[in-house]
């Protein structure tokens, strides 16, 4: 028999040529050694407006303080987790965002006996050679110091992944995400007072791709093939972006706080500060899976929708038939909201029974997801059945289960189902058996918020081409003092 390989074969296919970039640039040939990598926060900190005064500060020591050693499959291991070079990369991110005049501080010890040896040359100098040889410069005192360190180092905080395998022809994915924290903070060297403290953290990602082929091609002739990659973040990089938005967010919460000034108008700081404050109340609207705990959805919202209703009673071959509802809808939080409906609709059995019903309910709702586009909600409520003349209105409960999806930001389209359960036993005319008669409906509907909600998601957005223009204006602001400084460094040497 002739087997069909043909989809195993083109999934493999696409498998091979999307990891092709990775695969076909292996480093067959020894590279050569390369300035260190940037990161998107470099820029950023490097753009950041020049300060009044650039600020004395001292680093004694940026450790990492989780003890933790790196995880291996099998036996143990005394390699860290965590970069030991934490205060080398903050000296460096000090230095780019050109806001402090670092001063030597780690290995003080070395500094002051290099200074021993130079102060007691000098020394003998004097006596037989020149007198009046200057003394040692004093050392430069820290205004600030800058303490802190990585405090947590979270591996497979997610992790997972997928395959398929069809007549020996598989491929799989694996993906992990580990998490880096570290906090800083600013001390003031004169009250011991700490002035400012933040929070940065960074996940690192590693994914791992493979396709295989384990095949018989001929009777006792097995081919096994197999291609794959793994591409790992770097913890190195990780770490330095961490520290690298851990002295913007510094520097910016110092200019909020008056510590320090930025070579800004008012204006332009305000507009600094702003777009700070936008991204820090993104940052804590959003849960540690990048879900944002941002609201979506207005206040208020008028709804409708169409679908179909089927009665469950005492006559045979109940048959589906219109249901139309409209209402509106007041949230009282994210999560829950009440919501007054109308309802037409028919109840059929199939040659027996055809009547018309309305209802009117009143029902609260509950949002499993609010702060999604897509959520799920489940909602029960009282209501009102009544035939379509009112020659009976009976008392009713419902229950019922829903999706909604926002497609933009005032409109979402749901389906929902829906069990009614009538206090009476003659909707469809007949009373049998202990059981009142109930009644299903479905359908698919809009929800019109007409309010908007007032997020910080919706502020977000808005402070976005502020922040763009901020920036603009500070690296224009950079480049000017440059020129400036430089026209006057040759102005001066010229005069020399």
């Amino acid at each position: 028999m002739k087997l069909n390989v043909r989809p195993a074969f083109a999934a493999l296919l696409f498998l091979l040529v999307t990891s092709c970039g990775t695969f076909f640039n292996q480093p067959y040939e020894q590279q050569r050694a390369r300035t260190g990598e940037v990161t998107p926060i470099t820029s950023k900190l490097t753009d950041l407006p020049l300060p009044v005064e650039p600020i004395v500060a001292g680093v004694y020591n940026f450790k990492d303080q989780t003890g933790q050693y790196k995880a291996v499959e099998n036996g143990s291991t005394f390699s860290t987790a965590v970069p030991q070079g934490g205060t080398t990369m903050l000296i460096k991110s000090l230095e780019d965002s050109k806001w402090f005049t670092v001063i030597e501080r780690e290995n003080l010890q070395n500094l002051l006996q290099e200074r021993n040896i130079i102060r007691k040359t000098r020394e003998e100098y004097r006596k037989n050679q020149n007198p009046n040889e200057p003394n040692l410069s004093p050392l430069l005192y820290a205004g600030v110091l800058l303490e802190g360190g990585v405090v947590s180092y979270d591996t497979n905080i997610i992790s997972g992944g997928a395959g398929a395998r069809y007549l020996g022809i598989g491929a799989s994915t694996q993906y992990r995400q580990d998490r880096i924290t570290v906090y800083l903070r600013a001390v003031a060297t004169k009250s011991g007072k700490v002035l400012k403290s933040v929070y940065i953290s960074k996940t690192i990602l590693s994914q791992a791709v493979s396709t295989n082929l384990f095949k018989f091609v001929k009777f006792q002739r097995l081919l096994e093939t197999e291609i794959g990659f793994t591409k790992n973040e770097p913890v190195q990089l990780a770490m330095k972006e961490a520290i690298e938005k851990a002295v913007e967010a510094l520097i910016i919460e110092g200019i909020k706080e008056e510590l320090w000034q930025p070579r800004l108008s008012e204006e332009d700081t305000a507009k600094l500060i702003d777009g700070y404050q936008a991204e820090k109340d993104e940052a804590i609207s959003t849960e540690l899976y990048d879900r944002f705990l941002t609201e979506r959805r207005g206040d208020y919202a008028a709804t409708a929708a169409i679908g179909g209703s089927l009665i469950n009673g005492d006559l045979p071959d109940p048959q589906p038939e219109f249901n139309a509802r409209i209402g509106f809808k007041r949230f009282l939080n994210p999560y829950l909201n009440l919501g007054f409906t109308y309802n037409k609709y028919n109840l059929e059995n199939k040659e027996v029974l055809n009547e018309g019903f309305m209802s009117f309910d009143l029902n609260i709702e509950y949002n499993i997801l609010p702060y999604d586009n897509f959520t799920p909600y489940v909602y029960a409520g009282i209501g009102t059945n009544a035939s379509n003349y009112f020659k009976a209105i009976d008392p009713k409960v419902q229950f019922g289960v829903g999706l909604e999806y926002l497609i933009k930001e005032n409109l979402g389209v749901y389906l929902y189902g829906e069990h009614n359960l009538a206090f009476s036993d003659e909707l469809d005319g007949v009373t049998a058996g202990s059981i009142d008669d109930m009644f299903y409906r479905f359908g698919l509907g809009v929800n019109i918020y007409i309010s908007k909600p007032d997020t910080k998601f919706n502020k977000r957005k808005a402070q976005d081409k502020k922040e763009k223009k901020a920036l603009k204006a500070i690296q224009r602001q950079n480049r000017k003092e440059m020129q400036e400084k430089a026209k006057s460094d040759r102005t001066t040497k010229t005069n020399n």
